[in-house]
């Protein structure tokens, strides 16, 4: 089902879209605006369906033609932006698929609703033709542009719409939903929820892959055994770990993830807010062999491999300087 009870979080933007529902007050675009895999398409999804629904509540009925059209992607006035080149929106998506089609009326609902994903990718051209659009729309129109940068988008663009930012989820809420919806054991939900950082989507998308599961057990192995290891092998580990289908800042995480518990461990001695509790003997060991400086040290270096990498410093090179780092400190 697809209504606003399923929205995982995100209480503001639900209370705002249901309000204007309600109120019968509905702009004519909005920006949601948030990580990737955060949920954006899928509010975006029960806000059409809602404002199409012939009941014309503030939740889908899921039951009349129109919810079921909506349910199966084949509503004729909720229309999804393609875009034909990766990587670009063109003016020439944007004229098509909006501008040439906003001036006819909705085929069978009360409004026609255009959702525009990755509308960070739209090119400056793109986002003039829209305007043209946003400054005169139709009664009926409403435009929902999902980003995950809305510091892209022009400034008389972000004027014209609503921006609705969404918010990290909280671990024990996305904890909850992995054990209940996809009933994903106790500890697996509470790492994914830990790993994820408020973002449903990838918590889901970790819960449910199988080189998340393997890519976890190599580098906890490899932070385990670091001491002993010589440079070689711990080359060896690292390009093990590259060959699964995971980016290289997830690996990266599950990282920070253990140097954080392994600082918790060493201030409070507690286990009971560790993520990677079962591993308690390793961590004990890891925070009687490191001093608080060294375990700083090697979280300022996590972050540092990571910006590296998000600026395409080469990969083999940033983590064997990641590497010695850790040796030395953790």
């Amino acid at each position: 089902m697809a209504s606003f009870r399923d929205i995982i979080g995100q209480e503001q933007i639900k209370e705002h879209l249901q309000s204007a529902i309600a109120a019968g007050k509905i702009s004519h675009a909005y920006i949601i605006n948030g990580e990737k895999a955060s949920g954006k398409e899928f509010i975006a999804r029960v806000f059409a369906m809602t404002l199409q629904c012939e009941r014309g509540e503030t939740e889908p009925c899921g039951q009349c033609r129109s919810c079921r059209q909506a349910l199966s992607d084949n509503q004729p006035d909720i229309i999804r932006i393609i875009h034909e080149k990766p990587g670009t929106i063109s003016v020439d998506d944007m004229r098509m698929q909006i501008n040439n089609d906003i001036a006819v009326k909705p085929y069978s609902s009360p409004k026609k609703v255009y959702i525009v994903n990755e509308a960070e990718k739209m090119t400056i051209q793109a986002q003039n033709a829209l305007l043209k659009t946003l400054e005169e729309p139709p009664e009926y129109a409403v435009i929902l542009l999902l980003t995950s940068n809305a510091d892209c988008l022009l400034p008389t663009i972000l004027s014209r719409c609503i921006l609705l930012n969404m918010k990290p989820v909280p671990d024990d809420m996305i904890k909850k939903y992995l054990m209940e919806q996809l009933k994903v054991p106790d500890y697996k939900a509470e790492v994914c929820a830990a790993f994820a950082r408020g973002n449903v989507g990838k918590a889901k998308a970790l819960a449910t892959s199988e080189d998340f599961e393997n890519v976890k057990t190599e580098a906890v192995s490899l932070l385990k055994y670091i001491k002993e290891m010589e440079l070689n092998e711990i080359i060896a580990a690292i390009k093990k770990i590259s060959e699964f289908k995971l980016e290289a800042n997830d690996y990266l995480d599950i990282m920070v993830i253990w140097y954080r518990d392994v600082l918790l461990f060493k201030a409070t001695n507690d286990i009971n807010h560790l993520v990677f509790r079962e591993e308690i003997q390793a961590l004990r060991e890891a925070a009687r062999r490191s001093s608080y400086e060294g375990i700083e040290s090697v979280l300022e270096a996590l972050e540092k491999a990571k910006n590296r990498l998000s600026a395409n410093v080469n990969f083999d090179l940033t983590m064997e300087l990641l590497m010695m780092e850790i040796k030395e400190n953790g």
